[in-house]
C-alpha cells in the first residue's frame, strides 16, 4: 500500500462503531447515515487489507485486528481532542506578562488595571515587579543585559530611563510612555498647620523627605532641582531622611512626616482623593520617563497592542486628574 495512513475521518468512524458495536449508533453520534458509516468502514478495510467487523446473530463484533489496534487509536484521538481544546483555550484566554518597577506597579498600574480587565476579559494580565536598573547617560552594560533578559521572560517591560534608553537596545521596541516631572507634595494636615506653604521658600520650614532617585539616576537630588528652578537658595536642601525607594518616600509624605519632592504622576489617585496635596504649580521636567519595552514578536501581538493603547489612554487621563488644593505658584 503506497499510503499507509488511512484518512482521519475513516478512523473516527471506525472508533465510534467499535465503541458502540453498532453502525446505527455510530451514525447518530457522527450525524451521518448508517450507509455513510458502512462505506467509510469498507474503504478503511480495503486500505488496510483486513476485516474490522464480523457479523453475528445479534449485531457485530470486532475482529482480532480491530481489537488489537482500537486502544491505541482511542488514545491518539483523545490526544488530538486535548490538543484542539488547548488551542481554543489559548485563543479564548490569552496571557499577557508584564514586568514593572514596584512603585509604578503598586502606585499607578494596579489601581487602574481593573479597567483593562473589564474591557478585555479574554486577556489575562500577569504583573510581576522587578527592581529595574536605570538605563541612560549613567546606564551600565549589565543594565542593558537585564533589559534583554526581562524581555525574554515578559511580553511588556516597564522601565524608568532617560531619552538614551532606546539607543541601548536598538533591537527592541522602546516607547516613552510617561514623561516625569517633580514637585513638592505633602499631607493636607501639614499644609494647613502652623507653617503653611504659600511661597516656595516656605517648604524649608518643614522636614524635607528625599526620593533618592534624583541622586541614583542623575547628578542632583530632586529637591535641589526643584528649589533651583523655583529660584530658592537653600544650602541645606539635601538634609533630611533619604528613601532609596520612591514608594517609601511617598508613603512617608502621606503619613505627614514631611514634604517630599517627587513625581506626581505616580500618585494621581492620592492627589485626587486628598491624601496628598501639591501646593505649587511649578513642576520641573526630569528628562526621564517610564518606558514600554517589548521584543518585536511580542510587540506585534494583538493583545500587547491593546495593552499599549490602553496604557496611553490611562496616562492621558492621569494628566487631567490631579486637582490643586492651593493657589498656584507660577
Amino acid at each position: 500500500m503506497a499510503n499507509r495512513h488511512p484518512p482521519l475521518n475513516s478512523l473516527k468512524v471506525f472508533e465510534a462503531a467499535a465503541r458502540h458495536l453498532s453502525f446505527k449508533k455510530a451514525a447518530e453520534e457522527l450525524c451521518v447515515t448508517p450507509g455513510a458509516v458502512s462505506r467509510q468502514l469498507s474503504h478503511l478495510e480495503s486500505l488496510i487489507g483486513a476485516p474490522l467487523f464480523r457479523r453475528v446473530n445479534h449485531g457485530i463484533e470486532l475482529t482480532a485486528a480491530a481489537r488489537l489496534c482500537l486502544p491505541k487509536l482511542q488514545e491518539g484521538l483523545a490526544c488530538l481532542r486535548e490538543s484542539v481544546d488547548q488551542i481554543f483555550e489559548h485563543t479564548e484566554s490569552q496571557t499577557l506578562s508584564v514586568y514593572a518597577a514596584p512603585s509604578f506597579a503598586m502606585r499607578w498600574l494596579m489601581p487602574r488595571l481593573h479597567r483593562f480587565a473589564l474591557d478585555h476579559p479574554d486577556i489575562d494580565v500577569q504583573v510581576s515587579t522587578r527592581i529595574s536598573p536605570f538605563v541612560g547617560r549613567r546606564g551600565t552594560p549589565q543594565a542593558t543585559l537585564d533589559i534583554h533578559a526581562w524581555t525574554d521572560q515578559a511580553d511588556v517591560v516597564m522601565m524608568f530611563g532617560d531619552d538614551h534608553l532606546p539607543a541601548t537596545a536598538p533591537d527592541l521596541h522602546v516607547e516613552a510612555l510617561m514623561p516625569l516631572s517633580i514637585t513638592p507634595m505633602c499631607s493636607p494636615e501639614l499644609l494647613e498647620g502652623a507653617h503653611g506653604m504659600s511661597d516656595p521658600e516656605d517648604v524649608l520650614q518643614h522636614l524635607l523627605l528625599h526620593d533618592n532617585r534624583g541622586l541614583r539616576y542623575g547628578t542632583r537630588s530632586f529637591w535641589r532641582q526643584w528649589l533651583d528652578a523655583a529660584g530658592v537658595s537653600a544650602p541645606n536642601a539635601d538634609g533630611g531622611p533619604r528613601f532609596t525607594h520612591s514608594l517609601l518616600a511617598l508613603e512617608a509624605a502621606i503619613d505627614g512626616m514631611g514634604v517630599v519632592a517627587s513625581t506626581p504622576m505616580l500618585v494621581t489617585d492620592a492627589l485626587r482623593t486628598g491624601a496628598l496635596v501639591a501646593p505649587f504649580d511649578l513642576q520641573v521636567p526630569l528628562g526621564c520617563a517610564y518606558h514600554l519595552i517589548s521584543k518585536p514578536a511580542a510587540y506585534e501581538r494583538s493583545d500587547v497592542a491593546l495593552f499599549r493603547t490602553w496604557l496611553r489612554a490611562e496616562v492621558k487621563r492621569s494628566r487631567h486628574d490631579v486637582p490643586r488644593r492651593q493657589p498656584a505658584y507660577a
